[in-house]
């Protein structure tokens, strides 16, 4: 079989990806109600995998910028449970008191809508957290890894959490946990690039906190 001959900068950044440090510290879970209260002072990343979708639907991306379209006979859509799960995600945390500063989402349909749907705040559309699915558009697999990493490291302003909605795959890879749909991951960001995984709500125990707070 003939080698593969890879370009010396492509060489040299993934022997520097192999050799960055993990920026994942030991986990420090919280109980759901110490989540809530450390949630309500700010500091934290709030990664959700968007809501339940229509899984007769598939995902068919041929080209660039095809994972824009929010047509479900060319992109998987949410599902009208979804639509309703988001508005109420929303709902639980204005009840709880979460203050939110800073709204990002993949820009694929699904994850803006959810975004949107939570109506917590003017949705930014960010790659840096896109499908790892059409990765290869956005330098490949590990690129997109390190640039949703970089994201959840990222401190928050003050008194303030960013929610960041994104996808299963990308989570699974880039920290220790993959979250069902519209679920709510929690990272803590250090402030010197890494972060800590501090609890995750699914959709109904974060309502279900809001009716007993």
């Amino acid at each position: 079989m003939p080698s593969i001959k890879r370009p010396l900068p492509q060489l040299i950044l993934l022997a520097w990806l192999l050799f960055l440090p993990l920026p994942i510290q030991a986990q420090q879970v919280l109980s759901d109600q110490e989540l809530v209260e450390a949630l309500r002072n700010g500091g934290y990343n709030l990664n959700f995998r968007h809501e339940a979708t229509d899984w007769s639907q598939q995902d068919v991306v041929r080209q660039k910028d095809d994972w824009l379209s929010c047509d479900g006979t060319r992109i998987r859509q949410l599902s009208e449970e979804g639509r309703q799960r988001a508005k109420s995600t929303g709902e639980a945390m204005r009840r709880l008191g979460i203050p939110v500063g800073e709204v990002l989402a993949s820009p694929y349909c699904r994850a803006m809508e959810t975004a949107r749907h939570m109506g917590l705040g003017a949705v930014q559309a960010s790659n840096d957290v896109i499908n790892l699915r059409v990765a290869e558009y956005f330098g490949g697999r590990q690129a997109v890894i390190a640039t949703a990493r970089r994201l959840l490291a990222l401190t928050t302003d003050p008194g303030s959490n960013r929610v960041i909605v994104a996808h299963g795959n990308v989570a699974q890879a880039a920290t220790p946990v993959y979250p069902g749909e519209g679920e709510m991951v929690i990272f803590k960001p250090d402030g010197e690039g890494a972060f800590t995984f501090v609890g995750r709500l699914s959709p109904d125990r974060l309502v279900g906190l809001s009716q007993s707070n």
